[in-house]
């Protein structure tokens, strides 16, 4: 099996590599999905990764007729940066006495760039990187910041481990190919720096054809793009309307690879010093890390997957009464309320709240939610109880 990301493919011109990696060489609908009893995210897997998603406020300057109400306001509603830092020194201090001391940071929003204390964290979290064993950072952002914005933040995200980018398309708003050209030079110039990054395409059943061509546009300058199915009201299944062609693309289509370009300013990042979980074992090293999902069957055969947001697609995101990590190796904080969860769709009761104190779980447990929301959720290892 080739991997996308190895030597060979590295070593391909854009032309030809738009020709050949639109499509995955691992196919992702053999894998039993029935059938699997383990699943989890291998940086959580195999390193004592402790993960926390943090919508830092609702603001977001656009207004997108399809955002769901609860997901953005036009006030500035974020809570104060040192409030912030403290909840850091507070995640990070019960996480170490669970054995955590690896830690990966999810930023997001609203638009979370427009927090005025933004850059601020990630110069806090930069400076306490070399006491750590890997700390790596990610912003789900529209990208509307402008270029010498993403210069500024692309200097703040040297220090760490590893830094990556879930940039968020709205042609709503990119309605024009120089803004949308605009958008993806912002994204070159994070790969140039040693930033991974990958757009969230939303493949709506009534457009696919456009949001393909949209997706191709991106593809072809070397920028991974993850095709998403759209989801019910609910966020617990794929809504109709998708043709036989369509769920192909969804399942196999532009796998994630790594970066291409050869004129790559690779930023001087310090070295991990990884410490796996107890009891469980070392990566395949055969396999590359750009295959983040390592899931095993019922007679104890590996799979992968290349991210956890292809699961939607194949339906795969419920995993009620499975022993679940979320909550003891990963929390998400959200507001207005600024509540600290297991996860986005998590039904137990909170852990407790930013302002007014939480407590992590001591060890993992039993999952009582019907369907996980979000990759955020679904990435988090679990195993079925039989």
């Amino acid at each position: 099996m080739i991997w996308y990301g190895s030597t060979n493919i590295l070593n391909m011109d854009l032309e030809r590599m738009s020709n050949d990696l639109k499509w995955s060489s691992y196919d992702f609908t053999k894998i039993p999905f029935d059938k699997i009893v383990k699943v989890g995210q291998r940086t959580l897997l195999y390193r004592d990764l402790f993960t926390v998603s943090w919508l830092l406020g609702r603001f977001c300057n656009y207004r997108c007729s399809y955002c769901w109400p609860y997901a953005r306001s036009d006030r500035k509603d974020h809570r104060p940066t040192q409030l912030c830092l403290y909840t850091i020194d507070e995640i990070k201090r019960q996480a170490r006495e669970n054995g955590f001391n690896s830690f990966h940071f999810s930023l997001s929003g609203g638009e979370p760039t427009f927090h005025p204390g933004y850059l601020d964290i990630l110069k806090y979290l930069a400076d306490d990187v070399v006491n750590t064993n890997y700390t790596s950072i990610h912003m789900t952002s529209n990208c509307s910041r402008n270029m010498k914005w993403f210069q500024t933040y692309v200097e703040y995200a040297k220090p760490f481990h590893r830094a990556s980018i879930t940039a968020s398309l709205h042609t709503e708003h990119l309605n024009t190919r120089e803004k949308m050209q605009d958008f993806a030079d912002k994204l070159i110039l994070c790969q140039e720096h040693d930033v991974q990054v990958t757009i969230n395409m939303v493949m709506v059943p009534q457009w696919f054809e456009k949001d393909w061509e949209n997706a191709l546009f991106f593809h072809e300058q070397g920028i991974n793009v993850t095709l998403k199915p759209q989801s019910d009201p609910t966020a617990s299944r794929v809504v109709d309307g998708y043709k036989e062609e369509d769920l192909k693309r969804l399942h196999n289509g532009m796998p994630q690879r790594a970066y291409t370009e050869s004129k790559r300013k690779w930023a001087n990042r310090p070295k991990a010093k990884f410490e796996a979980p107890i009891g469980m074992g070392k990566p395949d090293a055969s396999v590359p890390w750009h295959m983040q999902v390592e899931m095993e069957d019922s007679k104890g055969k590996k799979w992968y997957m290349d991210q956890a947001e292809r699961f939607n697609a194949f339906n795969f995101n419920n995993f009620e009464g499975w022993r679940c990590n979320a909550g003891y190796s990963g929390i998400i904080i959200r507001e207005p309320d600024g509540s600290v969860k297991r996860s986005y769709s998590c039904h137990d009761a909170p852990l407790g709240n930013i302002e007014t104190g939480f407590q992590l779980f001591k060890t993992p447990k039993t999952c009582i939610t019907k369907s996980c929301v979000s990759s955020a959720d679904s990435k988090i290892p679990k195993r079925k109880i039989i």
